[in-house]
This record gives C-alpha cells, structure tokens and sequence, in this order.
C-alpha cells in the first residue's frame, strides 16, 4: 500500500508565517519612521525622532492675538523661546522632520507634525486669606509654579523656585492688607497681576481699600475696596457714599466693589472721604482699623494754570502747544493738569511794559498768576480770592471746554512815588490814561510793590484814623480800585497833584480817576515804585 506526503501543508504553513513575519516587520518600521511631538514640563514641546534617528528641518512657532511668529530655539529634543511668552497663550506647532535614507523609500523623505497648544496658567486656590496672629502668609496654587513675584504694580520683586511648588510664602507687616502676585507655571512665561488680599481672622468684616487710605491719588484713579466676607452681607444692596465725586460703584466680584470716577472725577485739589457701617473695619482708616478712610488729590500743576488762563485770555500772554495739544473731555483735562503738556508762552501785546515782564515767570506763582485767578474768579461769580481751589479747577476747564474767552483784555498800572508822583495806564498794548497822582505821606506811606485789585468800586465811603489820632470819615470817594489793604485807587479833590498828600491811597483828579476806573476791575496789577 503506498503512502501520500504531508509535506505540502507543511512548506504552506511556512510561507504564510514567513509572509506575516515580513508583515509585522514591515509593519514596526512603518511605525517606527514616524516622529513625535508632544507637550514638555519644562519646554514649550518635545520631539521625538524616528528610529534611526533623523533631522529638524524646520520648527515654527505661531502664537498671540495677531498670530505672529514666536522666536524659538531647540536644544536637543526640546523647542524653548527665546522671548517671554504670556500665559494661557494659544500657539501652533509646526515642525518638518527629514527621516533617514534607509526608510524613506518606505514612509516618505520628510514628515510634518503639528500640535496645538495653550501655555499654562498659575492658579490660586483663593485670593481672599484669613491669618492668624503671628502666622506665615502663604499662597496656594491649585497646580506647582516656577516662577512668582509680589509688590506693587510696575515694582514686582520676583523670585525664580529651586524647583516647581505648590505653596509659596510671603511676607507681611500688618494685619490685614493687600498686594499684587503674579506666577508662572514655567519660567520662560509671562502673566498678569492679581490682587491678594488678606484679614486677620475674627468675625467682623474686614476691608482693605486699593490705593490704601492716606494716598495721594489722581482725580480719576478708582478705589477698590475688598472684603474679608462677601460685599452682599456686608453692605446689602448699599453702597459706601463719596461725597461730591461724579462716578459710580461697580461689583468686581462677591468679595469686591471699585468706585469707577467718571468726567470731572473727584475733582483737583480734594479731599476724598469714604464711610463704611461702623462695625466694618477699614484697614489703614482715619484711626488705624476704622471704618473711614481719606484720600488727597492735590491740585493741578501751576504751568497747566498759566496755560489755560492764558488759553482764556486772562494773562498777556498767548499759549501755543508743541504737539496736538490737549483733547476737550474732562478726563483729558483733568490729565493735563496734573501732567501738564509742552508748549510755549509768548506776549500777546505790543509795547509791553518792561516792568511787567519782569515779574512774569512760567512754572511760578506769583502776583501774575494769583491775579489772573482773580479776574477769572470775577468774571464767573466766584469769590475772588486768588486760590486755585477745587471750584476754581473745575471752571476753568470747563471754561476751555466751551471756549468762554474773556473779551475784556489787559490792564497794567504803573504808579511813580517819584518826583512827580505819577500813574500810568497800560490796556492791550497802549497807554489809555496817564497823570500825576498823590501817594501816602511819610506817616502813612503806600506801600511799594506788585499788588492786584480785590476790589472794585463806584463810590464808597472811607474813614480810618489820622496820623495825629483824630478820626475822619470821607462819604462817596469814587472811582475805587482797592489793591492793598486800605490802599486803592481812587478820585480825591485836592488843591495839587504828583507829591505824597494821602494816608497811603493813590489819589487821582476825579476826570482822570473816571479815566482809570474802566481798566481796572478785579484782578488788575498795579505796581508802586
């Protein structure tokens, strides 16, 4: 009986392992060819190179608002930028990879990868810390941070981690308080300031005001008050008021509120007050933890003064700006005054007296300025003290706001205690009247110097005490023009003039006191030598 061979099956058993050995192999190289890229703890991203290795042809980087391009490097595997890049970033990743000789024939001579990402954000736990007497204050991360920094806005003092933590400390001084932390999950990055605020523990309400009580602040900067307890149990549906401030309250979350100033703001040269319920504490208030708090905002710069008096024709002089000049919003006015723009003064009449320029100084305050005040002060239906005060500022920009000039011009009276006594007129640029005068005997001499008119006057009566102690009473002396104390201009019958004959006035022939009086309302100069 013949036996059949099995050696058939066999030898096709064979193949078909041989076939998916050839398969699987083929199968790993393909794998194998690939690179990788992938996000890194440290770096931006990582690449992984294919078996056998490989070259970068090219890595791109395309990140921020206007997609442009972000400065890299790689160093071994790793792609790191060469510029800070902020935090919670979106970027793409674009990197070309030239595979080795010997397999691209199977996957192809180059490979591109790409990889959408978006740098990490340093988180905190909470912004709002309740401390013990005597305990450390420290910031809790809800993932490890590299990099942070405290202080104040601008003036951060940062700190670089041994190695990535959790937890970080700082330091304190008082009880309760605020500052400004920032932190970065990887050292190369940037981020944004937040406000931490801390209270000491106990049951009352705690706040703490930004800027802290005391400052000196602009009339436009806000006030940020934060709670240790939420703004709704504290105050309710109320809100602290601040008086005379235009503006309103705004909730920046359940523990905050910021008084947001609007147009004229709190105003230049004010005092600004804020009062929370009297069993709120207030950090650094009026009597250390008191529930009121003060802060000043001093009054705008004397050269912003000179510029928008000149600008309203109260001074002899004309103001023109080096650049564009100042926008006609409050806001921008009330920036102006205290940062006063570049520009330049430069007479406005003709024939200017010498005596007059010399008393003129920009950037000083002096009897030039305090006059102007007061003639502008007049001319508004203010009193006309020559004090630049918050009042003052705020009609004053206004004024520019609207463009009210003054149509009146300006007066300058020289008087002589030479021999003759004299007085000379000056009104935009001209001599309007001139003539001899009288000035106070040696007993009651008129005072010599720069001095402008307080008041203004038709007719008045005069009295006082004669050198000899006798007491005198003059009814409808006219044409007054008071300028230092008991001193004025004024008309006066007497036999003759141009010598000393008054108690200190400056007496004038009524037709010629008629003459002055026009020239010189509130705020006029005249100057005695």
């Amino acid at each position: 009986m013949q036996r059949r061979s099995r050696r058939g099956p066999y030898i096709a058993g064979g193949l078909l392992l041989l076939i998916l050995a050839v398969a699987g192999v083929g199968a790993l190289m393909i794998s194998s060819a690939h690179a990788s890229l992938t996000g890194d703890a440290n770096a931006i991203a990582k690449i992984g190179m294919p078996l056998g290795g490989g070259k970068i042809e090219r890595v791109t980087v395309i990140g921020g608002r206007e997609q442009s391009v972000v400065p890299i490097k790689v160093v071994g595997d790793k792609i790191w930028p060469t510029k800070p890049i902020a935090a919670n970033e979106k970027l793409k990743i674009t990197v070309v990879v030239k595979r080795p000789g010997w397999i691209s024939w199977l996957a192809g001579k180059t490979e591109t990868l790409h990889l959408n990402m978006v740098t990490p954000v340093a988180s905190l736990r909470s912004h709002y810390l309740t401390v013990k007497p005597h305990q450390q204050l420290m910031l809790h991360f809800k993932a490890p941070i590299q990099v942070y920094a405290y202080g104040h806005p601008g003036h951060l003092r940062r700190h670089v981690l041994p190695r990535p933590e959790a937890t970080v400390p700082l330091p304190r001084s008082t009880p309760a308080g605020a500052i400004f932390v920032s932190a970065q999950p990887r050292k190369w990055e940037t981020s944004s300031d937040a406000l931490v605020s801390w209270f000491p523990a106990g049951s009352k309400a705690t706040v703490v005001a930004n800027p802290g009580p005391g400052a000196k602040i602009s009339p436009t900067t806000p006030i940020t008050l934060t709670f240790s307890k939420p703004v709704s149990k504290v105050l309710g549906s109320r809100r602290p008021a601040i008086g005379g401030a235009q503006g309103h309250w705004q909730t920046l979350n359940d523990h905050a509120i910021v008084f947001q100033p609007q147009d004229y703001g709190y105003g230049l040269a004010t005092t600004v007050h804020v009062a929370l319920p009297s069993d709120v504490r207030l950090v650094g208030g009026q009597q250390g933890l008191s529930s009121e708090g003060s802060w000043t905002v001093p009054g705008g710069s004397t050269t912003r003064l000179q510029q928008m008096l000149a600008l309203l024709n109260y001074l002899p002089l004309n103001f023109d700006y080096a650049g564009k000049g100042v926008g006609l919003t409050p806001s921008e006015q009330l920036e102006a005054a205290v940062k006063p723009p570049a520009g330049h003064f430069t007479w406005r009449y003709p024939n200017t007296p010498a005596a007059l320029k010399s008393v003129w100084q920009p950037g000083a305050f002096g009897t030039v300025t305090k006059g102007a005040i007061m003639a502008f002060e007049d001319s508004n239906g203010m009193t006309p003290d020559g004090t630049p005060g918050p009042a003052v500022w705020r009609a004053l920009i206004q004024a520019v706001l609207a463009g009210h000039k003054s149509s009146f011009g300006y007066t300058f009276v020289s008087v002589s205690e030479g021999s003759p006594e004299t007085e000379n007129t000056w009104h935009n640029g001209k001599t309007v009247e001139s003539g001899l005068v009288n000035t106070g005997i040696s007993s009651a001499p008129t005072a010599q110097g720069l001095f402008a008119v307080f008041e203004h006057a038709p007719s008045v009566t005069m009295s006082g005490t004669n050198p000899d102690g006798s007491t005198y009473s003059d009814p409808g002396v006219p044409y007054v023009s008071y300028f230092n104390g008991g001193d004025a201009l004024h008309g006066f019958i007497r036999g003759s003039y141009g010598f000393p004959q008054s108690l200190g006035c400056v007496e004038m022939p009524y037709s010629e006191a008629g003459a002055v009086y026009p020239y010189t309302p509130i705020g006029t100069l005249v100057d005695v030598t």
